[in-house]
């Protein structure tokens, strides 16, 4: 056995798992960081919000932290849900004599249906006696103007605002902007000079659990060694992929779902394997005439794909041989920007249509898909914008995108009969490798 590093997070209990200890210890989990746990409230509710909290009493608490500290002293605290003061009091208590210098303080007050989850006397114990502790406290909007007592009514103000927060004694202030109009633009300032952590929002609407996931990202960062720049840049990281991958397990709010790069890396496997095997069913079928000039690739996303390397492809195409076919070399994430291009754009539309794969434009072909009743649109390569023609592999984006917004949905077939330079080309498009194959397949049959 081996001596690992500890993050200890100090909240509440969230039944329906979106939050709290529950969201905080699959952080923990998927950082590879042994996860210790104090539950200070239990609390009741479900996606539609919270509808009560029982708060325990102080003694227990005690009794969870002291023995835990009594122990060995984890490499990193986060807190979330305190309640109450005399918990706060507590808690800041015990960790000021246990010495723990790395403590993230996500100020939990209240919850996004406006219950009220930190007494206003826990809200000054929290200023006064466990902010000064800690290494970073990381308030929301509405959570940092509680804390300081002012209003942000313009991005300009989050600079007073931490300024005031940091004359509490807290090392460092991290404002998060998930409520913020527009770019999800997080501030971050220690007394020196005010840094805005840039973002792209991800996903639709707000997600259950963002700032209980992104506090303890951070604690398993420095938990793990980092430095607390490195630990917050990786918790962004961290956040997007969990953001992406969150989930609906109610009728109500989503969840952001922080195990989702471990779901990942297995999808990435299995659609290796899936591909690779339906290469060789490809193969088998002798499918030659099928491939264009230029040669083909097929292209497959990863669910909530967004860049290239979440599309596997082909290095070096799928090249023809007489009727057979030959790839260099096996699939690979990122291993053709054209087709995952095309997937992507398609992928915005509609998530669930993440396989592609191009071959030759006949008339003939065009309509034996018609005649198997696939649904198909066109572009007009005539009508490419300049500054798409000079832009390397932009064009292919652009003739999805418009063939889609044509047609008011993602087809079957998407098709062009070329222009000055660039071959003729059917794109087909579905769920899965395995229906692209059939599909494929398909074809080949009927033009034989």
């Amino acid at each position: 056995m081996k001596t690992v590093h500890t993050a200890l997070t100090i909240a509440g209990s969230d039944p329906s798992g979106g939050a709290g200890i529950q969201a905080d210890l699959k952080t923990f989990s998927a950082l590879k960081v042994f996860a210790q746990s104090v539950i200070t409230s239990i609390t009741t509710q479900n996606t539609l919000g919270v509808q009560g909290a029982f708060h325990l009493p102080v003694e227990t608490v005690e009794q969870q932290l002291g023995a835990l500290l009594d122990d060995k002293k984890p490499f990193a605290v986060k807190t979330g849900m305190l309640g109450n003061e005399a918990i706060v009091e507590c808690v800041a208590r015990q960790l000021k004599r246990a010495r723990i210098k790395k403590i993230v303080v996500d100020p939990v007050i209240r919850s996004s249906s406006g219950k009220t989850l930190l007494s206003a006397k826990g809200v000054q114990a929290l200023k006064e006696k466990l902010l000064p502790l800690a290494l970073v406290v990381t308030p929301n909007i509405k959570e940092a103007e509680i804390l300081s007592g002012m209003k942000i009514a313009k991005p300009g103000d989050r600079l007073k605002v931490a300024r005031a927060i940091l004359k509490t004694g807290v090392k460092s202030v991290l404002i998060t902007g998930g409520h913020l109009k527009g770019k999800p633009e997080d501030f971050f300032y220690d007394g020196g000079r005010p840094l805005l952590l840039h973002a792209e929002r991800m996903g639709d609407g707000d997600l259950h659990g963002t700032g209980c996931v992104f506090s303890s990202a951070i604690a398993g960062g420095l938990a793990k060694g980092e430095p607390l720049a490195s630990a917050i840049a990786f918790a962004k990281e961290f956040m997007a992929k969990a953001i992406l991958g969150g989930v609906f397990s109610g009728t109500g709010q989503g969840s952001v779902e922080p195990l989702s790069s471990l779901y990942q890396n297995e999808e990435r496997w299995d659609i290796f394997q899936r591909v690779s095997k339906a290469m060789e069913i490809l193969k088998d079928a002798k499918i030659g005439h099928l491939i264009p000039e230029v040669q083909s690739n097929l292209g497959v996303g990863l669910e909530g794909a967004r860049t290239h390397q979440d599309v596997i492809g082909f290095h070096g195409r799928i090249v023809k041989h007489g009727e057979n076919i030959v790839t260099l070399s096996p699939p690979q994430y990122g291993g053709s920007k054209h087709v995952a291009n095309i997937v992507l754009t398609a992928m915005r539309y509609n998530p669930d249509k993440r396989a592609v794969m191009n071959i030759k434009y006949t008339l003939e072909l065009l309509k034996i898909c018609k005649r198997l009743k696939f649904t198909t649109a066109t572009f007009n390569r005539a009508d490419e914008p300049k500054k798409v023609k000079i832009k390397e592999g932009s064009s292919l984006e652009w003739g999805t995108d418009t063939a889609i917004q044509r047609c008011g949905f993602v087809p079957d077939i998407i098709y062009d009969i070329g222009g000055f330079g660039k071959e003729e080309m059917i794109r087909v498009i579905a769920d899965d490798i395995e229906t692209l194959v059939d599909r494929i397949l398909k074809i080949h049959r009927l033009c034989k």
